[in-house]
């Protein structure tokens, strides 16, 4: 993931997109020192998002598990760390808008 955490409008872009870019923004706190609780729900959510981050799962599947990483990001807690939270942020952003869709809007 670039230093650049601008992603664009979540609402701009296409369901394949906020799944990979959802996936990217998760990944990119792995290495970031963050409370070791609140980096256990990112890794949860991190895997969750992994498994639609390639665009292929059917939609019902990508809503369940955005709707799950919503969960878990809310759940986190404090990061104690300005970048992770705004890779959260942006998380938390497109994984709320791939659940809108699939709520059907």
């Amino acid at each position: 993931m670039p230093d650049d955490l601008e992603t664009g409008d979540p609402t701009a872009m296409d369901r394949a997109a906020l799944a990979a870019a959802l996936h990217t923004h998760l990944a990119a706190t792995e290495e970031l020192p963050i409370d070791p609780t609140a980096n256990r729900w990112l890794g949860e959510a991190q895997a969750a998002a992994a498994d639609v981050a390639d665009g292929s799962a059917p939609d019902a599947v990508v809503t369940k598990r955005a709707r799950q990483v919503v969960h878990l990001l809310e759940s986190a807690g404090d990061l104690d760390n300005d970048t992770a939270v705004r890779h959260v942020d942006a998380a938390l952003a497109m994984a709320e808008e791939l659940v809108k869709r699939g709520d059907g809007d």
